[in-house]
């Protein structure tokens, strides 16, 4: 059997300042624009780092909503969330421009990610926000959810992502932050919680439940205390376990 390649990516540019030792370890990077957080220059500090260690580039746009980290659903109306979305994004593409970097995908953060994976108002509203770039960037979606369909309906190139660093309900969502064993901070354990979806497709639930999930990129959160030793502990074990990072 030969080595399996998978995608890592974190969610960066929110405010620790880890990047540069995250990035040796992961292929794709998910950078705040500006919604839950980050500013031009951050945006550009985190992107000239990504260009440095050929980490991909993704624009993450999020409620915009400083104040609760984009973590809470927002009350906005459709006209100020559609004019957000597209200049988060828009901003995160001119500075990657600058710089002569290449945006590749999108990724929603936080309250917005798990509001479009179930609201179909709200989903249809992100996807109209972005159409402009449907058929040039990815969209990171989560497995089964109700915008990963729409998205292939309406043409959109997606990317289905699974959570390295999170458990799962039995109904695929992830234990809400709130709930005892929400995260997943143990480095082995992280590493048996990948290599289970990347080898079987299944993720065992925070119910003991075995359920299907098919992943073509993982995440791991860049804002976690133990981010950089999970990340250096999966880098050496993987290999081992004939899987590579696909850089």
């Amino acid at each position: 059997m030969g080595v399996i390649l998978i995608d890592i990516n974190c969610d960066v540019g929110e405010g620790v300042n880890n990047e540069s030792q995250l990035f040796p370890f992961i292929s794709s990077c998910n950078i705040a624009c500006g919604g839950h957080t980050g500013d031009s220059e951050s945006m550009t500090k985190t992107a000239r780092l990504a260009i440095k260690h050929k980490v991909k580039i993704g624009a993450h746009p999020s409620y915009p909503d400083k104040k609760n980290f984009g973590r809470e659903t927002m009350k906005i109306s459709d006209k100020k969330l559609t004019s957000s979305i597209k200049e988060q994004i828009s901003l995160i593409i001119d500075i990657c421009n600058q710089e002569k970097a290449v945006v590749t995908h999108i990724k929603p953060h936080g309250a917005l990610y798990n509001d479009v994976a179930r609201d179909r108002s709200l989903a249809e509203l992100f996807l109209d926000a972005i159409s402009e770039y449907k058929t040039d960037l990815e969209l990171f979606v989560p497995y089964g959810a109700l915008i990963q369909r729409l998205a292939k309906m309406n043409g959109f190139r997606t990317k289905i992502e699974a959570f390295a660093d999170r458990n799962y309900n039995s109904d695929l969502s992830l234990v809400s932050r709130s709930e005892p064993h929400a995260l997943i901070e143990k480095p082995s354990e992280v590493l048996n919680h990948l290599m289970r979806i990347v080898r079987t497709k299944r993720v065992l639930t925070i119910s003991k439940e075995f359920k299907p999930l098919n992943a073509d990129t993982y995440c791991i959160h860049g804002d976690t205390s133990g981010a950089l030793q999970i990340l250096m502990y999966i880098s050496e074990e993987l290999p081992k376990h004939q899987i590579a990072l696909k850089k």
